[in-house]
């Protein structure tokens, strides 16, 4: 009969003690790198394989597994692996891909990845982790395609939204301003030339083809252009009064955020009364925030349809509003956005707060 010593229970705790947790740190750290590869979706990216964000994908979870093999596959081509494919891999992906459901051979188990009810792909583990382990992993990879999904539809919506923003200019407009620059080729040649410069500046930054976001003086540039314009246009029916403070120049706002505001506040604030009107525009910083004002004397609106406008209620009317109020909120958050400060026959007031550094907002 063995002899127990006083040691033993000390040993056997140290014969069954566990190996130490993954960093919790380490571990998000690698969930987030993995949702950020999966982004685009499971086909592989075509060129260098070390640079398939899928395969990286795949790199990444076997080292956070700890299993001999990773693959990743869409419902179309070949997996992408990490470690070594084992034996009879192929066959058990094809055939989640036309049964939708688990498949496995010894330690080798292929798992579909569902997608709001749809297979999406298959999640392959070579090691034995266990049935649940492996269901919980191909969950996770559904969930960061998703949220792919998500991200990339709300960035196409934005596209779209700067793109109907662009083709709003307004044809009656234009052929106003070519119109007024026509008359003053004879009578007044230094003015037309201007007048045409400030055409070309209005039309470039409206219709550009550039990055997400410009400065403020970026902005104010192209609305200096249209406001030269529309006072020519206009003559004394328009009145402007533009006041900037220096340090909120280098403010990076997304692009056509402040333009079309400017349009907005002449075309329905003065255009629309025979005697004209006034516009004024202010930028002044407030500690950490940016705060942008656009102030007209026009006849103003219902306080409940500037609500419905910036819901987007108002039809094709107010687009520009709604547009950059979605934007400002999708770049800086739910706390930022317009506001409207209007009532019938009290002019009409938007500000538009924002902060004046705001990670990833680089002009």
């Amino acid at each position: 009969m063995p002899v127990v010593t006083e040691d033993a229970p000390v040993a056997r705790r140290r014969l069954f003690r566990r190996a130490p947790a993954a960093d919790p740190t380490a571990v998000l750290a690698a969930g987030s790198a993995i949702a950020a590869d999966l982004r685009g979706g499971l086909a592989p990216r075509a060129g260098d394989l070390g640079a398939d964000p899928v395969a990286r994908a795949a790199r990444r979870l076997r080292s956070l597994l700890g299993v001999g093999a990773v693959g990743l596959a869409d419902l179309h081509g070949e997996p992408a692996w990490a470690g070594r494919v084992p034996a009879g891999a192929a066959d058990l992906v094809e055939q989640v891909r036309r049964d939708g459901h688990r498949a496995a051979t010894g330690s080798v188990a292929a798992d579909p990845i569902v997608v709001r009810g749809e297979l999406a792909g298959v999640l392959v583990l070579g090691g034995d982790l266990g049935r649940g382990v492996a269901r919980r992993t191909a969950d996770w990879v559904a969930e960061a395609l998703e949220r792919g999904r998500l991200e990339a539809s709300a960035e196409a919506a934005e596209r779209a939204e700067l793109r109907a923003l662009r083709a709003e200019i307004s044809p009656h407009f234009v052929y106003n301003a070519l119109t007024t620059i026509g008359s003053f080729v004879d009578s007044d040649p230094d003015r037309a030339r201007d007048l045409i410069l400030d055409f070309a500046e209005y039309i470039r930054h409206s219709v550009a083809r550039r990055g997400d976001y410009t400065t403020l003086a970026g902005e104010f540039r192209a609305v200096e252009a249209y406001l030269a314009l529309a006072r020519a246009v206009l003559g004394d029916r328009l009145r402007v009064q533009v006041r900037i403070a220096p340090e909120v120049l280098p403010v990076a706002l997304p692009f056509l955020a402040l333009q079309p505001l400017v349009e907005n506040a002449v075309q329905h604030g003065v255009e629309r009364r025979e005697e004209g009107g006034s516009v004024q525009v202010s930028g002044e910083a407030q500690g950490s925030e940016c705060v942008i004002a656009i102030e007209d004397d026009g006849p103003g609106m219902d306080p409940e349809h500037a609500r419905a406008l910036l819901a987007g209620a108002g039809g094709g009317e107010g687009l520009a509003l709604t547009n950059v109020d979605r934007r400002l909120r999708a770049v800086y958050g739910p706390q930022y956005g317009l506001v409207i400060e209007t009532a019938l026959g009290e002019g009409t007031r938007v500000v538009m707060r924002v902060p004046r550094f705001q990670p990833g907002v680089v002009a």
